[in-house]
């Protein structure tokens, strides 16, 4: 591919989603729901404007690279105070990684035609929502406290599970992997040394932050944290493949709570940084989907999604919060809104292209069913959440500092 040809690539993804974006801005509509649509108009399914494989093994390291930043900046704005959110969250994690799991399996074999094996991959990978997705929802919506919280780290926390399941489960369908108590010592050795890399790497990173002169700039604050978690995720995937992804949340979890004075400002400049790279993601991995790959899926494949979202995931959060202080409209919210967000994305492009080298059947459908996932979970569940959670009564009615200018200016922003 030519320098020009790959520098159009990426100025066509960039505009799409900076178009998406704006055309949210504008209109009040959800802008994961159209970077999705932009990504398919520009993509095969499209004007065939971008071909992301096109970008050879360029497209796992920009991936993986960006996904990081995104998981950081969650890790980073992790707030989980209260014990009830705590154990809500706990709670879900661990139910959604056993029924989810297994509920997945049977809807994708029966209902989508996926061999065993594949259908475990794609359980596995569609089993954490996506912190890309739920966050943005969340945020625009302006959701009460502690859902919000609940299902931002939800995501956070399933997210890097399910794609080391799924590395595992894919090594193993491979022949790779010998066995489940490989594959249990493979996971656990993946995320704990994932998460032993992330905690060591940000306790160093908060440390350098916390000493460094008041005088020095934001700027280079922020060029030293982007290089640490760039060269951390490098590190970690090198070491344990898979990895990367629990260290970027452990790390961000723990220089989220350093003291810095300047830990404001950083702070946003991440996040700014995140949604770029969410406005560069979406639309890169939609524009690999394939009407040929979804359209084969037929009525059995929208049938196992929806059981997905209408049977399995009500039925584990209701188990998961019994007991706990949460009235029945939180409950209804919970069970509803659970998109799957890039992580699922890059995940499912990055092994369906193994798949497809190792000649394994099944691999454009397993793709295929997985963008399905993420076209209805976030399309239905992005467009209805609104609307709910004002049904519902859950909508902040706090005034929005962002948006109210009855308020009075920051200190730091009022007139001198």
């Amino acid at each position: 591919m030519t320098p020009e040809r790959l520098g159009l690539l990426w100025g066509i993804t960039v505009f799409a989603g900076a178009g998406a974006r704006l055309l949210a801005a504008l209109s009040g509509l959800q802008g994961v729901v159209l970077l999705l649509l932009s990504g398919l108009l520009i993509g095969r399914s499209g004007l065939g404007l971008v071909e992301p494989l096109d970008l050879g093994l360029g497209l796992e390291t920009t991936v993986g690279l960006l996904v990081s930043l995104v998981l950081f900046d969650g890790g980073l704005n992790l707030r989980l105070p209260g014990d009830t959110i705590k154990a809500t969250v706990l709670r879900i994690s661990l139910l959604r990684l056993l029924l989810s799991l297994g509920a997945g399996v049977l809807a994708a074999h029966w209902l989508a035609g996926l061999g065993w094996s594949v259908a475990a991959v794609y359980s596995a990978i569609v089993l954490g929502t996506g912190p890309t997705v739920v966050t943005p929802i969340v945020q625009q919506i302006r959701l009460a406290s502690p859902l919000g919280d609940v299902l931002e780290a939800e995501g956070l926390v399933l997210e890097p599970v399910g794609a080391v399941l799924a590395l595992l489960l894919l090594e193993l369908l491979l022949g790779n992997l010998h066995g489940w108590r490989e594959l249990a010592i493979g996971l656990m050795s993946r995320l704990g040394g994932g998460v032993l890399i992330g905690l060591a790497v940000g306790w160093l990173l908060s440390e350098v932050l916390r000493r460094l002169p008041s005088e020095h700039s934001v700027g280079l604050r922020l060029q030293l944290t982007l290089g640490v978690l760039f060269l951390m995720f490098s590190i970690a995937e090198w070491l344990l493949p898979e990895s990367g992804l629990p260290a970027s949340v452990a790390a961000g979890v723990v220089v989220g709570r350093r003291p810095s004075t300047q830990a404001g400002q950083l702070d946003e400049l991440i996040r700014e940084l995140a949604r770029l790279a969410i406005t560069m993601l979406f639309p890169l991995l939609a524009a690999d989907v394939s009407w040929a790959e979804l359209s084969p899926l037929g009525w059995g494949g929208v049938s196992c999604v929806l059981v997905l979202m209408l049977v399995v995931r009500p039925a584990a959060v209701s188990v998961a919060t019994v007991g706990l202080p949460l009235d029945w409209r939180q409950r209804l919210f919970l069970g509803w809104l659970a998109p799957r967000g890039i992580v699922t994305a890059a995940v499912a492009s990055l092994f369906a292209i193994r798949l497809e080298q190792a000649g394994v059947l099944g691999a454009g459908r397993l793709q295929g069913l997985v963008f399905l996932t993420i076209l209805m979970t976030v399309g239905l569940q992005g467009l209805t959440a609104q609307p709910l959670a004002k049904a519902l009564g859950l909508i902040d009615q706090t005034p929005d500092p962002v948006n109210d200018t009855s308020l009075p200016a920051k200190p730091s922003e009022a007139a001198p």
